[in-house]
């Protein structure tokens, strides 16, 4: 082998090893761990995080709560309503067993929060009676349709608001979870329907106290 053809070896070496070690510290930022494994899990992160509009909520308690300040922890966001059928007391259900298989740090850094998708019929003491049922520690966030609308469009999980004036009527919403960051940035999705099991082993990963 010539000293050019060995220059070239090595060259191509050190850009192989540069390119690997670029691509795996981008898979693996922030302890995201195995991204195969994630997206197993059904835990779809985004490639850079996205703001969240400046509005205000309130919450179970009376409370406003601007929404572009859920920070110093993780956020599950799901957005349904209380008089929901099926797929809210199924998904609060499975979130509260997930909170159960999660350690203990990883709980203390994670919040749950309902957004409610019927504020016409999901007051704070509607909420506050709902989700005590579930977990006393879930957040709900009710407030004025118009910035419900916003935050669900901004955060890409659109709904379709219901014709209030009709009797027991239903949203039609979705039933993936939002991932907020303690940075209050929305870092990425958890598809529907939720999988316990494998969430329980990854979230621990990429829910951090250090993040």
């Amino acid at each position: 082998m010539s000293r050019t053809q060995i220059t070239v070896f090595v060259l191509v070496a050190i850009v192989a090893l540069v390119l690997g070690l670029t691509v795996n510290k981008v898979l693996n930022s922030k302890g995201q761990g195995d991204p195969t494994a994630l997206l197993d899990a059904g835990i779809v992160l985004l490639p850079q995080s996205r703001s969240l509009p400046e509005l205000h909520l309130t919450n179970q308690d009376g409370d406003e709560v601007a929404v572009d300040q859920l920070k110093d922890q993780w956020s599950l966001l799901f957005f349904g309503y209380t008089f929901c059928p099926d797929i809210c007391p199924a998904t609060l259900a499975q979130l509260r067993q997930l909170r159960g298989q999660l350690p203990a740090e990883t709980r203390a850094n994670l919040r749950m929060v309902l957004v409610s998708v019927d504020p016409q019929r999901d007051t704070p003491e509607q909420l506050k009676k709902y989700l005590d049922y579930f977990d006393a520690g879930f957040i709900g966030l009710t407030g004025e349709e118009a910035a419900i609308q916003k935050l669900a469009n901004a955060l890409s999980i659109p709904y379709i608001p219901a014709d209030t004036s009709q009797a027991d009527y239903t949203v039609d919403h979705s039933g993936n979870l939002v991932i907020l960051g303690p940075d209050g940035t929305q870092r990425g999705f958890i598809r529907a329907p939720l999988n316990n099991e494998k969430l329980a082993a990854q979230l621990p990963g990429l829910i951090s106290p250090a993040d």
